[in-house]
C-alpha cells in the first residue's frame, strides 16, 4: 500500500503489521497476569503524577474518579507498547530465521492459539481453586 503525503511517498505492507500483531497479542493474552501487573503500575504511577499537579486537596479529590477513569485507560493502552515492539522482534526473528515472511506471520497464528488455550485454562484453573 502506498501513501502520498505531501511531496513524499511512503510504502506500508502489510504482512509485517499483521504479523507483529499476532505475535503481540498472542503474548499480552499468554502473559495476562504480567499485563495486569503492568497496567496497575502504570496507573498507580499516572495517578501519583496526577496528584503531584494539584495543589489543594478539595480540587484534587473533587475530580478524583472521573481522573482514575481516564488514568486507567491510558495506562493499559500503554501497557500494550512493550508487547508490540517485543512481538514485532519475535516476528523479525522468526521472518529471518525461518527464511520466509509467511512463516512469521504463521508463527505469530500459533502464538495467539497457544496463548488464548493457556489463559483459558489458567483461569480455569483459578476458578477451581476457590
Amino acid at each position: 500500500m502506498v501513501i502520498d503525503f505531501l511531496p513524499f511517498q511512503f510504502q506500508i505492507e502489510a504482512l509485517p503489521i499483521a504479523g507483529g500483531s499476532l505475535w503481540a497479542t498472542g503474548l499480552y493474552i499468554g502473559l495476562n497476569p504480567l499485563s495486569q501487573w503492568l497496567t496497575n503500575q502504570l496507573c498507580r504511577w499516572l495517578n501519583y503524577v496526577d496528584r503531584s499537579l494539584y495543589l489543594s486537596v478539595e480540587a484534587f479529590e473533587k475530580s478524583r474518579p472521573a481522573r482514575e477513569a481516564r488514568n486507567l485507560v491510558c495506562a493499559s493502552l500503554i501497557s500494550i507498547l512493550p508487547f508490540l515492539i517485543v512481538g514485532s522482534l519475535c516476528y523479525c526473528a522468526s521472518t529471518w530465521s525461518f527464511g520466509g515472511r509467511s512463516w512469521g506471520v504463521s508463527l505469530g497464528m500459533i502464538c495467539l492459539l497457544i496463548g488464548g488455550v493457556y489463559e483459558l485454562g489458567r483461569r480455569d484453573g483459578q476458578s477451581q481453586d476457590s
